[in-house]
């Protein structure tokens, strides 16, 4: 071992992926144990880590090049020991020069003291911070303050973080490309407006709202009207998510909808408020779109800041048939209060979309609308290759027997579906036409009926969500 090169041993290292057998190699040598403890760069701790502070100490004086790290206490309890501590993030600022990124999950015992110290991380690019219930604002601020190449900030489940100043400074700094805020209670739709000039620069935003939180409490329409409107472009912008959003004509989010020149992705669930005009200019300015997710709100879930029933119609998935001719995902769902007469779109709008645009993934989750007859007019889609059925009870024996006849599919999930049987996959069994079958949760549909259906199969049934 004394004798082979340098070079050849960095190979070695390179090609252990796993923390474990990295850690086993290191141990073979002397020579091995101080390669990888120049070259190690990743490090993830969590439960077990005792004394916490002590042990992470010893562990950045081996690894002295570590750029990130991950520290996880999902599933702790106290008699694993105590949590890190503000006083392993000073360890960690202290000994961790190039540290670029850093995630945070599940860390109860950190407050804003330890984000502090994190500003001194002067390289620190990215941060994730997954259930911090003790960092604030005031936190998030002084870290922001001092990091001042971050790019990429997710906070979820942060229940006292405030948008304050922090929103602010970053929208000044006009550095970040990456800004992920998920159910943090004290955080709102109108407080992004406070991002500014940086809604030129990022690239990726997910913004989800706690949807119990949300719905137990009253949105008037004066509150809604208070929202600025947002006059910066987002150019740069490619993927998009919103969640449990209310969406104000003019104002808030709505505004960067028709702003998102060069989106690629967008995913909009339970989008209280949306309408045709939002979907139709953010399909005439996002002509590139590749990805569209659709989840749309039943007339029960809408809160009572709304004088009539709104809902997305086929005007929708028509102008986005027309503007956007690389759009090559779909997913339309509706929530479980969704009637089959209440549905928005109907199967000709779906079938619009389909026959115009490339569309090779497709998946539906409670659209009545959608039957055998739309089954039927898949097997003159040449470019589809995966489809997902979940719970659209219209689709029966008849339509799913038309699946042999589709051109290129390669993919077929069925979930929760009530209408098929084996009898709808039998012309599929020994053609070996799909590489995977996936049938969840459909009563009758039975573990021997998807045998040789497919090259490879996968069956689960649990019939409680029927009871």
């Amino acid at each position: 071992m004394d004798t082979l090169p340098d070079q050849l041993l960095w190979e070695i290292l390179w090609r252990v992926e796993k923390t474990t057998d990295r850690n086993s190699l290191s141990l073979v040598c002397k020579r091995l144990h101080e390669l990888d403890s120049a070259e190690r760069q990743y490090l993830r701790v969590g439960c077990g880590l005792d004394p916490a502070s002590e042990a992470l100490n010893s562990l950045c004086n081996r690894f002295p090049n570590l750029t990130k790290v991950e520290i996880v206490y999902s599933g702790w309890m106290s008699k694993l020991g105590k949590q890190l501590d503000d006083q392993g993030l000073l360890v960690l600022s202290n000994n961790c020069p190039s540290l670029t990124d850093l995630t945070l999950s599940y860390c109860t015992f950190i407050t804003d003291l330890g984000l502090s110290y994190l500003a001194s991380c002067s390289k620190l690019s990215s941060l994730k911070l997954n259930f911090t219930p003790r960092i604030s604002g005031c936190g998030v601020l002084s870290l922001v303050v001092g990091c001042k190449k971050l790019t990429l900030l997710h906070l979820i489940r942060c229940m006292n973080v405030s948008s304050a100043e922090w929103l602010d400074y970053l929208g000044k700094l006009q550095t970040l490309e990456d800004l992920t805020i998920k159910n943090c209670r004290a955080i709102g739709e109108g407080d992004l407006i406070k991002l500014g000039p940086t809604w030129r620069k990022l690239k990726h935003l997910q913004f989800e709202v706690d949807a119990n939180y949300r719905y137990m409490k009253l949105y008037d329409r004066l509150a809604v009207d208070r929202w600025q409107k947002q006059w910066f472009p987002c150019e740069n912008m490619v993927e998009l998510s919103l969640v449990n959003c209310i969406i104000s004509s003019g104002r808030g989010l709505t505004c960067v909808l028709g702003k998102c020149k060069n989106l690629e992705k967008v995913h909009l669930d339970m989008c209280v408020g949306l309408r045709d005009s939002d979907i139709v200019g953010l399909a005439q300015k996002a002509k590139g779109l590749r990805s569209l997710s659709l989840r749309v709100p039943s007339d029960f879930s809408l809160p009572l800041l709304m004088n009539n029933p709104l809902r997305l119609t086929d005007e929708s998935l028509k102008a986005v048939a027309v503007n956007c001719s690389m759009l090559e995902s779909v997913r339309i769902s509706f929530s479980d209060g969704e009637f089959p007469s209440f549905s928005s779109f109907t199967l000709d709008g779906i079938l619009t979309l389909i026959r115009r645009c490339p569309v090779r993934e497709l998946s539906l989750d409670h659209v009545y609308s959608f039957s055998d007859l739309g089954m039927e007019s898949l097997c003159s889609s040449n470019c589809l290759e995966s489809l997902e059925l979940v719970k659209c009870q219209e689709v029966s024996d008849e339509g799913l027997q038309y699946v042999a006849q589709f051109p290129h599919l390669r993919v077929l999930r069925l979930v929760k579906c009530l209408g098929v049987t084996d009898d709808g996959l039998n012309p599929l069994v020994g053609t070996y036409k799909l590489d995977l079958l996936a049938v969840e949760d459909c009563p009758h549909i039975s573990q021997r009926g998807v045998q040789g259906a497919a090259r490879s199969v996968s069956f689960k049934q649990d019939l409680s969500w029927m009871y």
